[in-house]
């Protein structure tokens, strides 16, 4: 009687083992799909999601999704670019910040670009949310990397936004690099979907 009662235990186990398997082999194939994908087209605004900066200057990650974000303003696809991104203790810039300043440089107006802050992918979105409502956008090109587009088109989806895919194509983080990108991200997204991502982002928080 007990052997067949483990013997039921560990057919469970393993059905449910495959389960998670399955679910996050799809989900990372749906994270590399929405990596592939591009979808421009004429938008409320565009959002830059945050990346590292140093003293001001955008890192090469952030300065990629920032020219991308500038080809589009100067393709009259959205009349305003966000900026998001707190900063690191002991940092001058926030990255919202630098990226302003980035943008400005190259010709954007100041009026044309707004801030928000965000420790995170969700904080980068909900920070910058306000401010996009009080505006009445509602439909945004998300500019981001390739592997981090699925993502924060979901946490956009989530906060009432209805978002398009616009990655950058000439992120640094190419080739076999991308990879544990690639598993952060597929991990991320099949984990929020579930329990939602403002509650992943929660959960986050305690953990780290």
């Amino acid at each position: 009687m007990i052997f067949f009662a483990f013997r039921w235990v560990l057919r469970l186990c393993l059905l449910v083992l495959a389960a998670v398997v399955l679910y996050f082999g799809v989900t990372a194939v749906q994270v590399w799909l929405t990596s592939r994908r591009e979808d421009v087209r004429p938008a409320s605004a565009i959002l830059v999601m945050g990346a590292a900066q140093y003293d001001g200057v955008p890192s090469p990650d952030l300065a990629a999704r920032l020219h991308q974000a500038l080809s589009l303003w100067k393709a009259h696809e959205a009349p305003v670019i966000v900026v998001t991104g707190s900063k690191e203790p002991g940092d001058t810039y926030t990255e919202a910040e630098s990226g302003a300043a980035y943008l400005e440089h190259a010709g954007v107006p100041g009026s044309d670009i707004l801030q928000a802050g965000g420790r995170d992918s969700w904080g980068n979105v909900a920070d910058a949310a306000p401010a996009l409502r009080a505006r009445h956008d509602r439909t945004l090109l998300v500019v981001t990397d390739p592997f981090h587009e699925d993502r924060s088109m979901a946490i956009a989806s989530e906060l009432g936004f209805t978002p398009f895919p616009a990655p950058t194509r000439t992120s640094p983080i190419t080739g076999w690099y991308t990879l544990p990108y690639f598993a952060k991200e597929t991990v991320g997204v099949g984990i929020g979907r579930i329990i939602g991502y403002q509650n992943l982002d929660r959960l986050h928080s305690l953990v780290g």
